[in-house]
């Protein structure tokens, strides 16, 4: 790869494949008033469904991207899926129902775990360890920008041309990170490195990964972690909209707390050499139950509009940056052991945790009856579970041999 690509430029490649996933999420944001007005007039809500819809697709393709990359090749698996998710886009374009842009969500989604799955498996052929880590946290600082702008160019689209915009610029993203790729990216996997797709085998690589203690720990951890993203990510424009009036400037907001929060891939890139991946990840929930704690005695308090609103900013800020400081750890945890059935591991992770963590964050978000208490009792419970497991790794790791 050093030929044809950097690490720089591999680095920043890796970063706008996983930047489709945020970029497919954020930017419709801002549009969910208006499409729930326009699809589905007598539910509003029913309009958070566009974001889960897409996780839920991701998740189920997560699942099949991987073993399709360690048999076909990683570059002929995210072809399929960019061709997936552009024509997904599409008919999303021209969908006039709620409920076909809900199925094409879905395969878009779909489309969209090539990208995600085989750029971590790509990772990992080329790389091992806490130097994995840290490619993977560089990675996520960068793609940290996208969302940053998305919800920013998504209200753009929509004051221009509405929200059937936004679907024409993921068509766009997706060609540009597909033709670079082609003409950059030599294939990682080298034919006799490649597993053929049997059933057996893919059972055999999952119950491998299942019955490895640690392994099966970072999924489940992983899995909370996504749930508390999701779930903020869910009821976030709501909050703005109903709760604090501020949908105006939620694009702006929304755009500030994710370039703060990017913040947090540069300060574990930094610290994961010295510290460790088990460590950070568990000091991260614990801070994340601290800090919703608070969040939650102080909305019992008779608070101003503005400190209300601060107090707000803050909490969707340090759920941000728990993903950063958690998200690429947890990750080369469960990679760390499987790299013989790299596109195996990376699909069942992604699709496990992908899909459980949506099955978390749907209810949740249809529970939002204009008040804090859905969104703020999901993210403790998670945040306490996952703080409890880590602590179990830990003692899983004092028990295993040097």
């Amino acid at each position: 790869m050093a030929n044809r690509m950097s690490r720089g430029e591999f680095i920043a490649l890796v970063a706008m494949m996983f930047a489709t996933i945020a970029f497919s999420i954020d930017s419709m944001l801002p549009a969910l008033p208006e499409i729930g007005a326009q699809l589905s007039p007598d539910d509003i809500n029913r309009a958070q469904l566009i974001l889960t819809s897409f996780v839920l697709g991701m998740g189920i393709g997560t699942f099949f991207m991987g073993p399709l990359s360690d048999a076909f090749g990683r570059k002929p698996v995210i072809y399929a899926g960019s061709v997936l998710y552009i024509v997904a886009a599409a008919v999303a374009w021209a969908s006039s129902s709620l409920e076909l842009l809900l199925i094409a969500r879905v395969i878009q989604g779909f489309g969209c775990a090539a990208p995600r799955v085989v750029a971590m498996a790509i990772i990992r052929d080329l790389y091992s360890g806490r130097v994995m880590a840290r490619i993977v946290s560089i990675a996520m600082m960068i793609f940290t920008l996208v969302p940053a702008v998305a919800p920013m160019l998504g209200a753009g689209m929509i004051a221009f041309v509405g929200w059937r915009g936004i679907f024409v610029s993921f068509i766009l993203f997706s060609l540009i990170t597909v033709i670079w790729m082609g003409l950059r990216l030599p294939e990682s996997l080298k034919v006799e490195n490649r597993r053929p797709l049997r059933l057996p085998l893919m059972a055999s690589a999952a119950r491998e990964m299942f019955t490895h203690p640690t392994v099966r720990v970072s999924i489940f951890v992983q899995t909370l972690c996504l749930g508390m993203l999701f779930t903020m990510l869910t009821m976030v424009q709501p909050v703005y909209d109903v709760i604090h009036d501020s949908a105006d400037s939620f694009p702006f907001w929304f755009g500030v707390v994710a370039l703060i929060a990017g913040s947090a891939s540069l300060l574990n890139a930094a610290l994961v050499i010295h510290v460790g991946m088990r460590r950070l990840v568990t000091w991260a929930l614990g801070a994340q139950i601290v800090v919703t704690t608070g969040v939650i005695i102080v909305n019992m308090m008779p608070l101003s509009a503005n400190l209300s609103f601060a107090v707000f900013v803050f909490w969707q800020t340090s759920i941000f940056f728990m993903a950063g400081m958690t998200m690429g750890n947890l990750n080369a945890i469960a990679m760390e052991p499987m790299g013989h059935i790299a596109g195996m591991a990376a699909s069942v992770i992604g699709a496990v945790s992908t899909v459980l963590a949506a099955a978390i964050a749907a209810p949740i978000g249809q529970l939002f009856d204009g008040s804090l208490a859905p969104l703020s009792t999901g993210i403790l419970v998670m945040s306490l579970t996952g703080f409890g497991l880590m602590l179990h790794m830990g003692r899983i790791e004092n028990r295993l041999p040097a």
